[in-house]
C-alpha cells in the first residue's frame, strides 16, 4: 500500500515537472489568463462545462471567480453550466444529452464571453457541441483536455493539453490549471481595484 502511495505521488510530481519545463504550455496558460481577464474587465463572463469530475472542476473554477480565490475583491462573472438540474434535464429530455451545454451557451453566451470546456478525453460529445455553439456565438473557446487533445473537427482557440493518459493525473492538473488562471486574473483585478482607489 505504501509503495503504491509513493508511486502515485511520484507520477504526479513527474507530470508537473514536465509541464513546468514546457515553455509553450506555460505561455498558453498565460495567454488564457489574459483572455479571461480581458473578458471580465469588459463586463463579460466565463462559462464552464464538463462531465463527472470535470463538472466538479467547472463548478470549482466558477466559484473561485465569482467569490474569490485568495483575495477580497469585487466579484467577477462566471457560470458553471453543470448545476441547474431543471435546465439540464429539460434539455436532455427534449433535445438529447449531447446538447445540455450547447443550448445553454446559445442562451447565455455573448460576443466576447469565454467558454471553457473540460474533457479529459477531449471527445465528450456534449462539450464538443458546446464548442461549436460558442464559436458560432463569437465566444473565446478554451479547452482543458488530456493527452489526446481535441479532434481536428472541433478546434478551440486555446487548448491546455495535459500529456498523460491517466484520467486521475489529468484531472489533478486541471485543478491546478484552474487555480493558476484564477490566481493570475485575481491579482490583476486586485491591482485594478487598488489603482482605482488611489486615483
Amino acid at each position: 500500500m505504501r509503495e503504491g502511495i509513493i508511486e502515485e505521488l511520484a507520477a504526479a510530481s513527474r507530470l508537473l515537472g514536465r509541464l513546468a519545463e514546457d515553455r509553450a504550455f506555460v505561455a498558453e496558460v498565460e495567454t488564457v489568463a489574459q483572455r479571461w481577464l480581458q473578458c471580465i474587465r469588459e463586463g463579460g463572463k466565463v462559462l464552464l462545462a464538463g462531465n463527472g469530475g470535470s463538472a466538479a472542476d467547472a463548478q470549482h473554477i466558477a466559484a473561485e471567480i465569482v467569490c474569490r480565490y485568495r483575495a477580497v475583491r469585487p466579484g467577477a462573472a462566471a457560470i458553471a453550466l453543470t448545476t441547474d438540474t431543471s435546465v439540464l434535464t429539460a434539455i436532455g429530455n427534449d433535445f438529447g444529452y449531447e446538447h445540455v451545454f450547447s443550448r445553454q451557451v446559445e442562451a447565455l453566451g455573448q460576443l466576447g464571453d469565454v467558454f471553457v470546456g473540460i474533457s479529459t478525453s477531449g471527445h465528450s460529445p456534449n462539450v464538443l457541441e458546446a464548442f461549436e455553439m460558442a464559436r458560432q456565438r463569437g465566444l473565446v473557446t478554451v479547452a482543458l483536455t488530456g493527452e489526446k487533445g481535441l479532434p481536428e473537427t472541433h478546434p478551440a482557440d486555446h487548448v491546455l493539453r495535459v500529456p498523460d493518459a491517466a484520467t486521475a493525473r489529468v484531472q489533478e492538473v486541471h485543478g491546478l490549471i484552474g487555480h493558476l488562471l484564477c490566481g493570475i486574473v485575481e491579482d490583476a483585478l486586485v491591482a485594478d481595484q487598488e489603482r482605482s482607489g488611489s486615483a
